[in-house]
């Protein structure tokens, strides 16, 4: 424990002798990017290697989402009702402690053993039409496995508010930049495979979840890595796995799920009340450590309470702005739509220059918005209250499609929109994602900034204020994540969880201090490093969600067929 502990201060002390490293008359801004730069360089380049000139990641997310998907009959369809269904409590019933048919005016069965096949349905046949069950179904009475904290709806907001934040602003932004229109056809693609992916790995974050003595829920996929495989009798595996998704996780929550974040909300802000201090990107991520700090130290419940209330507030809202200006030029619609299609397959921005090249941007971006095969919302999810580890994949399976076929689609059309008046050149050469909009530079959620401020007059109040509620709020969600994997390798002492605390919000002031381009290699680097342990599990694993998911519409069907007779 001391040991990596030890390594990740050798890790940081690089970064925070950044005064020591660079001549005075730099900025404190400029010096912590030129710190931090190195090291978003080398984990950028050994992640993202290369087969056949195609980053060998993308090549098993997109394999690995596509074998899911056909495995599965195509889950993101067959089960998008019942998915949406699950949220708002229709099944509760059955995953309700104890297991109670009731009947009459409430008088309980007696002398009925539920826990077998032949009694249950021998009493199914002796009930009245007026029957109604509150419980369990046959095999599902195991008040161990009802253990959670949040419920269905709090699990999808707190996981739904780690995926949708500036992903779907700035990274939006910059996959149009680079890859032009067609890009979003492919986040697009991305997004739908993606929602079966996400079904498996949070299933199985319930299924293997351990639960404290005290009630608290450890989960995610270090727990289906080292358990999972163990019951396949690869337990050296599993466990060597389990601890580098561990430490890539812990990364992430570092670099997508707050550097990143807290970038972008620097962004914005200094556009808004043009700060142009070369210690603006400092201060700024100082006031967000501390309004951040605040929030994390109540764990999942608080973060639950937050996000249950901020998460569908911010989102609508968003929503509503796009909606407004997408349909205020209806006329473009198709215009922008048909741009969509033809440039996915022919290309013509430059930088991209090929249907490789544009699919590439468009599945980076759709994957670091959903982290559908990162594993990471499986931690959150594996919070719910259910004994049906099935109930909450369903439910998971709805994140990539509100995050990246909606949330992300709509951004793009907005800018693509926007940028029938020509304001700027499609695929930045740069690689940075850079528009040069009436010659200033603008990158991420300045892009869509303009755009938005082109249609709705002050628009940059209200773009600044949705920036910086996704960040706070993806930020809290992934403390959580980036906690939970600490726990895993140091323990669960309180002591260890306040060091992972101030680490991540030393890491908030890194990111609001750094450029994009650093920020966002670095984040690019830890999410996608999460997917090589977390495929692991997932193809040893996917059985056992399929055992899963017939337990669970089995359950549903038995409570329908009791109460129909």
């Amino acid at each position: 424990m001391k040991k990596h502990l030890l390594s990740l201060i050798a890790f940081l002390i690089p970064i925070l002798n950044f005064a020591q490293e660079t001549p005075p008359e730099i900025g404190i801004d400029e010096k912590i990017n030129q710190a931090f730069l190195p090291v978003s360089n080398f984990f950028s380049n050994v992640i993202f290697f290369q087969i056949a000139g195609i980053p060998f990641v993308l090549i098993l997310l997109v394999f690995s989402a596509t074998f899911f998907t056909l495995y599965f009959g195509f889950p993101n369809f067959r089960y998008f009702w019942r998915a949406i269904q699950t949220v708002r409590g229709k099944y509760e019933d059955i995953e309700n402690h104890g297991a109670k048919i009731l009947y009459g005016e409430g008088g309980i069965a007696q002398g009925v053993d539920m826990n077998k096949v032949d009694d249950f349905k021998a009493h199914i046949e002796t009930l009245d039409d007026d029957l109604a069950i509150d419980g369990n179904i046959v095999d599902t009475i195991r008040d161990e496995s009802s253990a959670g904290e949040v419920s269905h709806f709090q699990a999808l907001a707190t996981a739904v508010s780690g995926t949708v934040g500036n992903g779907n602003i700035a990274g939006v932004a910059l996959a149009i930049a680079l890859g032009g229109p067609g890009a979003t056809f492919w986040m697009v693609v991305c997004g739908l495979l993606g929602m079966s992916t996400k079904f498996v790995e949070c299933t199985l974050g319930v299924q293997y979840r351990d639960v404290g003595p005290d009630g608290t829920v450890y989960g995610g996929p270090m727990y289906y890595l080292s358990k999972g495989l163990k019951e396949k009798g690869f337990a050296t595996l599993g466990k060597i796995a389990a601890v580098l998704f561990a430490i890539f996780c812990i990364g992430g929550s570092f670099g997508g799920g707050n550097a990143a974040q807290s970038n972008q909300a620097t962004i914005v802000l200094k556009d808004l009340f043009n700060l142009q201090s070369t210690a603006a990107g400092f201060w700024i991520g100082v006031l967000l450590a501390i309004l951040v700090g605040i929030i994390i130290i109540g764990g999942i419940k608080r973060i639950a309470q937050v996000t249950e209330r901020v998460v569908p507030f911010m989102a609508i809202f968003y929503i509503i702005a796009c909606l407004y200006i997408i349909l205020s030029n209806y006329t473009l619609i198709d215009d922008a739509i048909n741009l969509i299609i033809t440039e996915a397959f022919k290309p013509t921005a430059i930088g991209v220059g090929s249907l490789i090249g544009v699919l590439l941007v468009g599945f980076k971006r759709a994957a670091f918005s959903n982290e559908a095969g990162a594993g990471s919302a499986s931690i959150a999810h594996s919070a719910v209250r259910t004994k049906y580890s099935a109930s909450e994949g369903l439910v998971a399976l709805l994140e990539p499609f509100i995050d990246t076929v909606v949330i992300c689609t709509m951004t793009a059309l907005v800018i693509i929109i926007f940028n029938m008046g020509g304001y700027f050149e499609y695929g930045d050469v740069t690689g940075h994602g850079v528009a040069i909009i009436d010659g200033v530079s603008y990158e991420g959620s300045g892009i869509t900034a303009q755009a938005f401020h082109a249609f709705i007059p002050y628009s940059n109040i209200f773009l600044t204020i949705a920036v910086f509620l996704f960040a706070v709020s993806t930020m809290i969600s992934w403390s959580y994540y980036g906690l939970q994997s600490w726990k895993y390798l140091f323990g669960r002492g309180k002591t260890m969880d306040l060091v992972y605390k101030v680490l991540f919000c030393i890491f908030i002031i890194i990111g609001a201090a750094a450029n994009m381009k650093s920020i966002w290699d670095f984040s690019d680097a830890m999410i996608f490093a999460m997917i090589f342990p977390n495929m692991i599990g997932l193809f040893f694993l996917f059985p056992v969600v399929k055992k899963q998911l017939r337990r669970y519409l089995d359950a549903i069907k038995m409570k329908r067929e009791a109460i129909s007779d």
